[in-house]
């Protein structure tokens, strides 16, 4: 039974009792006010978490331009992982597969054979043990591997994801990283968050993340940082949902009430631009304005400059945090991580580029990644083409992850552990 045209209407009117207690008028001033007294130096925990790494500018480009300029990077290298998502069967077992790959623009198609395949799994038994060594198939051009998880009470979906996620991911960009001459960029953020992030999730996951296995794959990262600085070759990372809530947080905690739910909501006001502003020229729209009557500008990009970043799950690789207990053979300030901003006011949609410090410490470095992903945004309308191209590579199908799921259940001799809302929304059947 779907919705009769008198319930939508009265749904609707709800939204007039929330507009009007929502004032957003002067949401441009408390960006604005946050960009130029907070963002210099925002303290957290007496920490300094987020500060400029050189300017402290917005900028604008214009898209037909930038779109045409010439690239800074010839030829540039793409990297993603895909899963078939945490599938738990009857049997006790949760299993989730990753698969990896690196695109290259212009395209290598010798490089788009090669894989990493990655199933981690996590067993309610203390005494099964699936640990199995990498083993190469298609003639060589694919490495496997069965990773064992180590054993938690909860959250065992998450667990057996983000270990095949990032240990696929990780050792694939390690294995090529020598076939890179010019720049990587990794489908997502530079670092594996996910498992930074379980230090602040819950207690039991915060010693997980410190064991063998999960620090062995955030090692990964650690040393393909140091690959890419010994061979003078830029890597990055491109967050396509920026979702970080470092400042936002740090701003509650100094008692700032924050209109923005996350970190990306904030830089979208500040970068949005809208006629009869003022100054449409300009970066950021004046609070001087009839939001409802003024339509978005979007002849150009806008963006910020770089920032440090040493808060929330950055915080793991910041110089004065221990990295999990990984040994760090550069200055450990060069791991941090450092973000520029980037809008696109004709999806409305804002993205992060990451980078070490390694590589954005130099001004040249900065300015070239900058106008690369100002470019490839401006033509693609979203991620690099190269990211893109690693996406499509590594992306599962839905009924590839079905058919796959079909396979382990034969294995296994054992159904999926099937919910309700599998039923209700026809999982089931794939």
């Amino acid at each position: 039974m779907t919705l009769d045209p008198i319930h939508v209407e009265n749904i609707a009117r709800l939204a007039y009792g929330i507009a009007g207690d929502v004032d957003t008028t002067d949401h441009e001033d408390l960006a604005g006010q946050v960009w130029t007294e907070w963002l210099p130096e925002l303290y957290r925990d007496g920490r300094v978490v987020v500060e400029p790494v050189a300017d402290h500018e917005r900028g604008l480009a214009p898209i037909d331009d930038v779109a045409l300029a010439e690239r800074p990077f010839g030829t540039v290298h793409g990297l993603d992982s895909g899963t078939i998502n945490p599938t738990t069967f009857k049997n006790g077992l949760v299993v989730d597969v990753a698969h990896a790959a690196m695109a290259a623009d212009p395209t290598d198609l010798d490089l788009h054979r090669d894989r990493t395949i990655v199933a981690t799994v996590h067993a309610g038994d203390s005494t099964a043990d699936f640990d199995g060594e990498w083993t190469e198939r298609d003639a060589g051009h694919t490495r496997q591997r069965v990773l064992h998880a180590p054993r938690v009470n909860r959250y065992a979906e998450g667990v057996v994801h983000a270990l095949a996620l990032y240990l696929a991911e990780g050792t694939h960009a390690l294995d090529h990283a020598d076939e890179v001459d010019e720049l990587l960029v990794l489908d997502g953020p530079i670092y594996p968050k996910e498992l930074f992030t379980w230090q602040d999730r819950d207690p039991e996951l915060g010693e997980l993340a410190r064991e063998a296995k999960p620090r062995a794959v955030v090692e990964k990262y650690v040393r393909l940082v140091e690959r890419f600085v010994e061979r003078d070759v830029p890597l990055a990372g491109f967050v396509k949902n920026p979702s970080s809530r470092t400042i936002v947080r740090s701003l509650d905690r100094k008692g700032f009430e924050s209109p923005w739910p996350d970190d990306t909501a904030l830089f979208t006001r500040l970068l949005e631009r809208r006629e009869g502003a003022g100054d449409t020229a300009g970066v950021g729209a004046s609070a001087d304005r009839d939001e409802g009557d003024d339509a978005r500008v979007e002849d150009a990009l806008t963006f910020t400059t770089w920032f440090h970043s040493r808060g929330g799950a950055d915080r793991t690789m910041a110089a004065d945090s221990d990295a999990l207990g990984i040994e760090r053979r550069l200055d450990a300030e060069l791991y941090e991580p450092t973000f520029m901003v980037v809008y696109d006011p004709r999806t409305d949609v804002t993205y992060k580029l990451e980078a070490p410090y390694a590589f954005t410490r130099e001004d040249a470095t900065r300015e070239r990644l900058t106008r690369q992903v100002l470019a490839d945004v401006a033509t693609t309308r979203g991620p690099p083409a190269a990211v893109g191209k690693a996406d499509e590579l590594a992306r599962i199908s839905t009924t590839e992850k079905a058919a796959l799921r079909r396979k382990f259940e034969e294995r296994f001799d054992s159904d999926q552990q099937a919910t309700y809302d599998d039923h209700r929304w026809g999982k089931a059947q794939y």
